[in-house]
């Protein structure tokens, strides 16, 4: 099984009411939740654990998580409420004002001993539940327990508007980085986080601190990865009519995810192993996942039968 760990919320998006005013619509997101719904669409055996709430949205949460062939057994239900995240478009980029106070992402506590390792090849997390004390001290004792039998990948998904200390901030996605055997960060997020420094100077400094693939996706610039054994990788991206990219990068994750399963290359060992072609089809066919992604309002990763594998 492949598992992801995190936020699991509804996105308001954008959209026009009939008289061609700015009006919302409600989908279901949040990053680690996404990444989710994108490896089973394409197919994995894949699990959730984080909060889920009980009241009207978190109904539609678990029932999109559910049509979409993601376990949620591990998940826990609570009545606290759901996160909402209100999207605005902006130069391209989507950006967020999210309503998190006392919710069930926000409260959820890692019940230690109730999940079996042995059986998860990988363990994904990231995005807004690492930005509070509380979600980031309970991600890392599932990563503690997880890490001795399943390959951890992290990705920062920074939200810099929740972020009231970024001192802090930054030395906790550090901290998570060194127990990360996958990185990938957008761009956007490299920028937050490392300024202008080089991609590759800090591709070499995480993969010295013990990463096997540090990726780096750059929107229409396509994604970068490095590898000590596979080296520098470049990739473009495909060309696609965008309605907008919420929920791109998550499935690039998903698919990268996937394919490196897919291939054999997801545990620790086999991923320190990886050739150069193998690592170039996987980061392509991640980025065609993500443009299929973009090509369609809100969170919708693609489903197995809409993009095949031999791509």
């Amino acid at each position: 099984m492949l598992m992801t760990s995190g936020d699991a919320l509804i996105d308001f998006v954008p959209t026009r009411n009939a008289g061609g005013r700015e009006a919302v619509m409600p989908a279901v997101g949040g990053s680690c939740l996404n990444v989710a719904i994108g490896l089973a669409r394409l197919g994995a055996s894949t699990g959730f654990v984080g909060g889920i709430s009980t009241d009207l949205f978190g109904r539609m949460i678990a029932d999109h998580a559910a049509a979409s062939n993601v376990e949620l057994d591990l998940a826990t239900r609570s009545d606290h409420q759901t996160t909402l995240a209100f999207v605005r478009i902006v130069a391209g980029e989507s950006h967020y004002a999210f309503y998190d106070a006392e919710t069930a992402t926000r409260e959820w506590t890692y019940r230690r001993g109730t999940i079996p390792f042995d059986g998860v090849e990988a363990l994904h997390v990231g995005s807004t539940t690492l930005v509070n004390d509380q979600g980031a001290a309970e991600t890392t004792a599932l990563i503690v327990d997880a890490r001795a039998s399943s390959t951890i990948s992290f990705d920062p998904n920074c939200r810099p508007n929740l972020v009231k200390d970024k001192p802090a901030y930054l030395a906790r996605m550090a901290a998570f980085a060194a127990k990360a055997d996958l990185i990938k960060m957008s761009d956007v997020d490299f920028a937050y986080l490392f300024g202008d420094e080089p991609y590759r100077q800090r591709a070499t400094a995480l993969l010295g601190d013990g990463a096997s693939l540090v990726v780096i996706t750059r929107g229409n610039d396509g994604a970068m990865a490095w590898h000590a054994g596979a080296g520098q990788i470049e990739v473009a991206a495909p060309e696609v009519e965008v309605a907008d990219t919420i929920g791109a990068g998550d499935s690039f994750q998903a698919a990268l995810l996937f394919a490196l399963h897919k291939q054999g290359r997801i545990a620790r060992q086999t991923l320190k192993g990886i050739a150069a072609d193998e690592l170039r089809r996987a980061l392509s066919f991640a980025a065609n996942c993500a443009g299929l992604t973009c090509t369609r309002p809100g969170a919708d990763p693609p489903w197995s039968h809409e993009i095949s594998w031999r791509l």
